[in-house]
């Protein structure tokens, strides 16, 4: 009896095993036909769209929280498509007083600062549109989150312009950092496709404002990076323009010389030359190099821009004064042309009249598409200051000798941060002209009969007469 009760209780045992093996595989099927689109069906193509966050943009926090959560309509990526492929460079978190880290959770993402949010701040959370879902459908715009930890909220706005001044264009993804002092709280932004950017809800103070043009997408101000700063007293709202650029430490030295004609040499430094200081012939020194004691007399010393405004006037001189000789050599000829006018027959045919095409051959002027005027503020504020260059010309009082090399020294020409340069040099030479005539034709072989005899180049004398 207790050998048949014991194997009734071994089989209701395995009867049970058995059962939840089966459960356990539905179960697991189920969950593994839920994920993903259904078989057959169509792709998403709309972008993720952000639903809610937490803590809410607006709010007024008694304390501040451990993260905040962004939470979207759909499953995001675990990578961006921008250079920080992480999702850490998918946020800007400001003040940002500690490295931001980004945890990824499906349908959602938490954020958190080394350190933890602090009381008495206004904090905002910028999401950058670059957060794509699995189908890389990539979002349209850029949300901002601004919640407090203590104080209310404010209305002021700070925003502005960067331009890559040296570069002559706007800072596209130039990093903007607004220090509030005294405390240097950093403040982040980054510039558009045009330069722009805006930073709503900034607690009122002063600013000390920084473009830096951050080549690689680090989010930090590199000594080597080019920026410009300048100090905002923000109350409700301010404007400001930022010329960036790469803050040297020596001054701009000649880095090569190429002659354009006898009386004018195109010089060029290894970086570029303040426009605030003009460079003047007590900077510049030329000589032959067989003898440097021998300076060479210049006249002056020009920027690139008015040297070719300088070319376009005397050229436009000399087509003037050529159209005048034109003008007065076919008057003469028409005045002499005179009598032979009058006595060609009268029956000869006369040429037809040239008609104009007709209104439909040509576009009518006001069906042209107008031409687009870039009325961007980068393109403002370049107009108003140009890039500067790093060349200059110099022209000398007296045409040089061709074929004589020269040594041509550089000092005291000021860079873009004000700082003087040492003693440069390098040498050129002007080129020989080129010979002009059947001589300059290279194409013209010498005759290749050495049997014939060549002709006398010396002239034959001339014959004396008897007196």
């Amino acid at each position: 009896m207790d050998g048949q009760a014991g194997g009734a209780r071994l089989q209701a045992r395995r009867a049970r095993l058995r059962v939840g093996f089966a459960l356990a595989a539905f179960v697991a099927y189920c969950g593994c036909a839920s994920t993903g689109d259904p078989p057959g069906g169509p792709p998403r193509t709309t972008p993720p769209a952000l639903l809610a966050s937490v803590p809410e943009s607006g709010a007024v926090l008694a304390e501040p929280p451990r993260h905040v959560e962004l939470r979207f309509d759909e499953v995001i990526g675990e990578r961006i498509a921008a250079p920080q492929p992480t999702l850490a460079g998918a946020v800007l978190v400001s003040p940002a007083t500690g490295p931001v880290s980004v945890d990824w959770h499906r349908n959602h993402i938490t954020i958190s600062i080394k350190g933890g949010f602090r009381p008495q701040r206004i904090y905002r959370v910028e999401l950058l549109p670059v957060v794509v879902d699995l189908h890389q459908n990539r979002m349209k715009k850029a949300r901002t989150i601004v919640f407090s930890t203590g104080p209310e909220i404010p209305s002021a706005t700070l925003a502005g312009t960067v331009v890559d001044w040296t570069g002559g264009r706007a800072a596209n993804g130039a990093l903007v950092q607004a220090m509030l002092l005294p405390d240097s709280l950093p403040y982040l932004a980054l510039a558009d496709s045009v330069g722009n950017f805006s930073l709503r809800a900034m607690p009122p103070g002063d600013y000390l404002v920084y473009g830096v043009l951050d080549q690689n997408n680090n989010r930090r101000r590199d000594p080597r990076e080019a920026f410009d700063t300048a100090r905002v007293a923000l109350t409700d709202s301010a404007l400001v323009g930022l010329y960036a650029f790469t803050h040297d430490t020596i001054g701009p030295r000649i880095r090569s010389a190429d002659p354009v004609d006898s009386i004018t040499v195109r010089i060029t430094f290894d970086r570029p030359v303040s426009p605030a200081v003009a460079v003047d012939t007590s900077m510049v020194h030329v000589s032959p190099l067989a003898d440097t004691t021998q300076a060479v007399a210049l006249l002056t010393v020009l920027t690139t821009a008015a040297y070719d405004s300088a070319a376009k006037i005397e050229a436009a001189a000399r087509a003037a004064a050529q159209a005048a000789r034109d003008s007065a050599t076919r008057a003469a000829a028409a005045a002499r042309d005179t009598s032979h006018r009058a006595a060609a027959p009268q029956h000869a045919a006369a040429r037809p009249p040239v008609r104009p095409p007709p209104l439909g051959a040509l576009p009518r002027h006001d069906s042209l598409p107008a031409a687009r005027h870039d009325t961007s503020r980068a393109t403002k504020m370049l107009a108003e200051r140009p890039a500067p260059s790093d060349t200059r010309v110099v022209r000398f009082a007296a045409p040089l000798e061709a074929g004589v090399r020269y040594a041509i020294t550089t000092a005291n020409v000021v860079g873009l941060t004000g700082v003087k340069s040492t003693r440069g040099r390098t040498t050129f030479t002007v080129p020989r002209p080129r010979p002009t005539g059947p001589a300059a034709d290279s194409t013209r072989r010498a005759p290749t009969d050495t049997t014939a005899a060549r002709r006398d180049t010396v002239p034959a004398p001339l014959p004396v007469k008897p007196r």
